[in-house]
């Protein structure tokens, strides 16, 4: 039986707009495209982990608008189960507006939405203990805490991507409860000056992205690091969330710590090669991408 991983937070729909270059202050940009898709870091690893061939569920909100249609039919095609998905009744889903130019940087505007409704009381405790684990993403500090406490409680390992914002918010409990921590370079040193994170850690796994310079894993036995893939970039939107579902995949498969690494950079690598957030691979394409990068 394929492991299953609840995730929970943000389910986004992405409207992407392709720009020629991000506007500085009082400046101008030409659109050259522009799609639309589901997003929100939650959704994207599940959906990512669903590719992955691992059996995805999901906690998360959304409004009754035409976006959250869409985006509860997007996640329902990919394979993710939406049993924990909140339908508010007359509330507009949360819309991000990105903008990618043409080396794939990103920048990203957004309106909250209905995005953050799962309060701690919302949470089923049984769907949290039945999971394998648990990843948490940025939502309501005091749901991502519930959570962690249920999983814990039935030992159920948990992983915490706080993202981009995790500045203005108090993640602490989670953070301490989290058995693997999903951050770029500049999250860690933030962490870090915090003393939220460790360089060396104690007591578990921190997973530290730098994006095309591939990432490095913080373990109590040391540290591993891997270059990342050599790819063109069109779109680095989504490329975290598949780095940490290729990680999890991989590491609930039995994979080492090194061979996790590598596959998850090849998850982002793949990703960041495609245009939308929600554009990570399937397990075969990863499968055939590491195959070749070994001929």
């Amino acid at each position: 039986m394929s492991p299953t991983v609840l995730t929970a937070g943000h389910v986004n729909w992405d409207v992407t707009l392709r720009v020629d270059r991000l506007p500085a202050a009082d400046g101008e940009a030409t659109i050259r495209s522009q799609r639309q898709s589901g997003g929100g870091s939650a959704a994207n690893v599940a959906a990512a982990l669903a590719g992955l061939e691992v059996d995805a569920e999901l906690i998360g909100s959304v409004g009754d608008d035409d976006n959250g249609l869409l985006a509860r039919r997007g996640l329902e095609e990919t394979g993710v189960s939406l049993s924990g998905i909140q339908v508010v009744e007359g509330a507009e889903t949360a819309v991000k507006y990105l903008l990618v130019d043409d080396e794939g940087a990103v920048s990203i505007l957004g309106n909250d939405g209905v995005n953050e409704a799962v309060r701690p009381a919302d949470i089923d405790g049984d769907r949290v203990r039945a999971a394998d684990h648990v990843h948490l993403t940025s939502q309501r500090p005091e749901t991502a805490a519930r959570i962690a406490s249920i999983a814990a409680s039935a030992d159920v390992t948990v992983s915490f991507d706080p993202g981009r914002r995790f500045g203005d918010r108090a993640y602490d409990e989670t953070v301490a409860a989290a058995d693997v921590l999903f951050v770029t370079k500049r999250e860690a040193a933030a962490l870090a000056d915090a003393a939220a994170v460790d360089s060396e850690p104690t007591d578990r796994i921190v997973a530290v992205t730098s994006g095309g310079d591939g990432a490095e894993i913080r373990t109590p036995d040391g540290s591993y690091a891997h270059p990342g893939f050599d790819v063109d970039s069109v779109d680095t939107a989504g490329a975290g969330d598949s780095f940490a579902a290729g990680f999890l995949a991989s590491r609930l498969e039995g994979a080492s710590i090194e061979d996790a690494l590598e596959y998850a950079n090849a998850c982002g690598a793949l990703t960041a090669s495609r245009e939308g957030a929600r554009s990570a691979p399937m397990a075969t394409e990863v499968e055939q991408f590491l195959d070749g990068r070994a001929d």
